[in-house]
């Protein structure tokens, strides 16, 4: 300890707290899915936020994807430190410009409309589950009823930059998630404990 600590002037460094908030999520993540879809592998993370033990999961049955096969994974989910921070908040699912695009599961429309400057639509459905489409089209408006498969609009360009793309969101009582979950694909992640109790 040198002279300046010992008179008191300044303070030992500790551990960052947020480098023992980052390990501690290092530790929780699960290892990334090799997802085999219609005969195409694409890699993407199962994990999830805001989602532990005890709360609200992946729905008995899982959702339906919003494209027609093989509908490949090429952006996945990256779930945001803070609600605020930067992430990738779903899955981006190749299909071409001009695609159906079918709903997930059934449920009511909550959205349907231009966010910034892209077309949105979500969904709710029974538990807390929410649904959003991006960017796609829909002639439907808030509060129609939609049936699992059934066409709600077309895929736009303006998602993904180097591929066709359909973005697909996923949130349980408000919170992000994989929609790889939902899809059947993937599991909540569990945050462990960082430290022993006692």
């Amino acid at each position: 300890m040198d002279t300046a600590c010992r008179r008191g002037r300044t303070r030992p460094r500790r551990p960052l707290p947020r480098l023992r908030r980052l390990l501690g999520l290092l530790v929780a993540l699960p290892a990334l899915l090799l997802v085999h879809v219609s005969g195409t592998d694409v890699t993407a993370s199962a994990t999830s936020t805001g989602t532990t033990a005890g709360t609200s999961s992946a729905p008995a049955v899982p959702w339906s994807w919003p494209a027609a096969p093989p509908h490949p994974v090429v952006r996945a989910f990256t779930a945001p430190e803070h609600r605020w921070s930067p992430g990738h908040r779903g899955i981006d699912v190749g299909t071409p410009i001009g695609s159906a695009v079918t709903a997930p599961d059934d449920g009511v429309v909550h959205f349907a409309g231009v966010v910034v400057d892209r077309p949105v639509l979500s969904l709710r459905h029974a538990d807390g589950l929410l649904s959003s489409l991006e960017p796609v089209v829909s002639e439907l408006a808030a509060g129609e009823t939609v049936v699992r498969g059934q066409v709600v609009g077309t895929v736009q360009a303006g998602h993904c930059p180097d591929v066709e793309c359909v973005h697909l969101g996923a949130r349980i009582d408000g919170e992000y998630v994989s929609p790889l979950m939902m899809l059947g694909l993937g599991r909540p992640s569990v945050l462990l404990p960082t430290r022993r109790p006692g």
